[in-house]
């Protein structure tokens, strides 16, 4: 069984060391059937052991989730706020995201493959060369036409957050090769059992953030626009720094010592790894652009952008429970009497974090966050708190994910969750573009002309979850009764 308390990125290692680790699990139970004394309990683990498991996982996504809500808070204070917050989250932050897709999944591969001091090296190798070609892509999309292209072309922003954001997307070139540094020596030290050192990571990731915020807030003279990619770019930047520092005694300790393993680390075959996991996690971001573009093309179109931000991060924290509830499940699966505690559990964190969204948007906490601390305008408050409404059902329908999805890894069959983020597009697409078409064709539709793309957005956004959330408890049905119990 695997630590519950490693992060939620190392899910798709199991998925490479999975049947050998398969074989032997089945022997050792084999092993201890044949002894009677030594059967384990049915009970499975308890509530609150389930809970011990859960709380590390929970705070770091939470803790996580506070970087964009700190951005928004302080440039939301800046001059031109609603043109700068709209650059970064509708055009900036996306965009830096497609980008650094490929090198996401680094972090899994390097849990599972930097198995020796030869593995290790290959993988830095490939690492090197990703980094430094999406580098160069992120560069040619700053500062050639290609810009105009996708941002005014493919995106349609409006023409005030077009300079904005070129600036910020410039000011944001280390993101990716930085990301994939700090992925890939963390990815090891988790192989090796330097767990703590990743937490360390995020940890001197935010206070950098917050720092560079605060400074660029107190001098007064920079745009709200360089104040956060600033602060976003130099926070990835010293969190890389971090993890070599953290590596050294891990490469020349254990990882040195480590014996070689039968098959070196070729080409041919970690692509063949790795490329299913870039898939998912493009797909995954392709949502975002999608959105933005969207937005851009509907009423109140920059209000809409610029109100997006704080309430996607608020939307990440509420979800923050369930999303941590995917690696619990896949530890916890194949215990003795796991699937109906995991039930119960699930049950009470659809309750716990359902709750506690209802009292975000029903009552005045709502415009606490969104005019206090995001320092939102009052008229970008109220389109927020009624935003907020639209994705009430996240936190549940994400409980519920983690469930189906926690099932499908445990039983290795993780085409399903590929499956499910194509369907979450396919059917935002759909909704956004539809609506579009319809309010644009007249008609039935001429009097929701006038309804603001923040709505259709946050619509399209929930729709697409509970479509990828059905998917999941689909293909979760045909795996083995034992493995589909909690879900």
């Amino acid at each position: 069984m695997r630590d519950p308390s490693r992060r939620p990125e190392t899910l798709a290692t199991d998925a490479v060391a999975g049947p050998g680790r398969a074989l032997l699990l089945d022997r050792v139970r084999g092993a201890s059937e044949a002894e009677p004394a030594a059967a384990p309990s049915p009970a499975g683990p308890s509530l609150g052991e389930i809970f011990k498991g859960w709380w590390p996982l929970a705070a770091s996504w939470l803790f996580m989730s506070l970087e964009l809500p700190a951005l928004v808070a302080v440039v939301a204070r800046m001059p031109d706020a609603p043109i700068h917050l709209a650059a970064y989250g509708g055009v900036v932050f996306p965009l830096a995201l497609i980008i650094e897709s490929p090198v996401i999944q680094l972090l899994a591969a390097s849990t599972a493959l930097s198995r020796d001091a030869a593995s290790y090296r290959s993988l830095q190798r490939y690492m090197t060369w990703m980094g430094a070609l999406l580098t160069l892509l992120h560069l040619a999309l700053a500062l050639t036409p290609l810009f105009d292209l996708v941002v005014r072309g493919w995106l349609g922003a409006p023409e005030a957050i077009v300079e904005p954001a070129r600036l910020g997307l410039l000011i944001m070139t280390p993101w990716t090769w930085t990301i994939a540094y700090r992925r890939f020596q963390q990815g090891t030290l988790i192989r090796f059992g330097r767990s703590r050192a990743v937490g360390l990571g995020t940890a001197v990731r935010l206070t950098t953030v917050g720092l560079v915020l605060a400074i660029g807030f107190r001098m007064g003279s920079l745009p709200g626009i360089v104040v956060g990619t600033l602060a976003i770019a130099s926070g990835v930047t010293m969190e890389a720094l971090y993890a070599g520092l953290a590596i050294r005694p891990v490469r020349s300790g254990p990882l040195a010592a480590a014996p070689p393993v039968a098959e070196p680390l070729r080409l041919a075959p970690f692509v063949a790894f790795y490329l299913p996991l870039v898939l998912t996690s493009l797909l995954v971001l392709l949502a975002q652009p999608i959105g933005s573009a969207a937005m851009s093309r509907l009423p109140m179109a920059v209000t809409s952008l610029a109100v997006w931000p704080a309430i996607t991060g608020l939307g990440f924290a509420m979800r923050s429970f369930g999303i941590a509830y995917t690696e619990v499940v896949v530890a916890r699966l194949d215990e003795p009497g796991a699937a109906p505690q995991l039930r119960r559990f699930a049950w009470l964190l659809v309750l716990a974090s359902t709750g506690f969204a209802l009292l975000l948007t029903a009552t005045p906490l709502s415009t606490l966050w969104l005019g206090s601390v995001s320092a939102l305008p009052a008229e970008l408050v109220a389109l927020g708190r009624l935003g907020l409404w639209l994705i009430l059902p996240l936190p549940a329908l994400t409980v519920a994910q983690s469930v189906f999805q926690g099932a499908l890894v445990q039983a290795k069959r993780t085409r399903g969750v590929t499956e499910s983020v194509a369907l979450y597009l396919a059917i935002s697409f759909v909704i956004l573009f539809g609506w579009i078409r319809l309010v644009e064709g007249g008609g039935a539709m001429a009097g929701l002309a006038g309804t603001s793309g923040l709505f259709v957005a946050l619509a399209a956004m929930t729709g697409a979850t509970a479509g990828q959330t059905a998917w999941l408890w689909w293909r979760a049905r045909a795996l083995d009764r034992p493995r589909t119990d909690p879900a």
